[in-house]
């Protein structure tokens, strides 16, 4: 049985494609893994983040309420001041 010169082009030819396959989906693999760690990572850094806003938020004065009682006592203040004239 003979190979033709043609058929034996066709093999290497098909092989040279088989082994560019292979190196790009080894490729395409890498940079999925890396993606992947990328997201794992952000998703941490967010809920990190999360976590410290929250602490912070639960921290701070409520500035509203201040100033609204700060407001009352002026009132009060003037008031008393007032009627004791």
């Amino acid at each position: 049985m003979t190979i033709h010169p043609e058929q034996a082009v066709r093999t290497a030819e098909l092989a040279e494609l088989r082994r560019s396959l292979d190196v790009g989906v080894v490729r395409i693999d890498g940079h999925l893994a890396l993606l992947t760690q990328r997201g794992d990572q952000s998703e941490r850094d967010i809920s990190e983040l999360a976590g410290r806003v929250r602490v912070l938020e639960h921290g701070r004065w409520p500035l509203p309420s201040l100033a609204a009682l700060t407001g009352l006592a002026a009132l009060a203040l003037t008031v008393w001041q007032a009627a004791g004239r």
